[in-house]
């Protein structure tokens, strides 16, 4: 019984593998044939890699100018002093 079960998948995995290929030569169109479209999809394929090249320059800039703000210590807490000033008029 298994033996002929495992006969039965076995001869089936080789009918679909054959029928995998036979689509597989099939040309498909991926881009359209005329001119007019083709440049659209350029184009579009352009402004996009644009876009994320610019993306990425400004973060960059971004995460430099955080490195700037902490290497000033900018963004370290303010520390109250909390003893009274002497000084003022009466200052020696």
């Amino acid at each position: 019984m298994k033996r002929a079960a495992f006969l039965t998948l076995l001869i089936f995995f080789f009918n679909t593998v054959s029928l995998w290929g036979a689509e597989a030569k099939k040309a498909i169109e991926v881009f359209p044939s005329t001119p007019f479209y083709q440049y659209i999809i350029y184009e579009t394929l352009a402004i996009f890699w644009i876009a994320i090249i610019g993306l990425i320059v400004i973060i960059r800039m971004k995460l430099r100018e955080i490195e700037r703000v902490q290497k000033l210590g900018l963004d370290a807490p303010v520390k109250e002093n909390n003893e009274k000033q002497t000084g003022g008029d009466n200052a020696p």
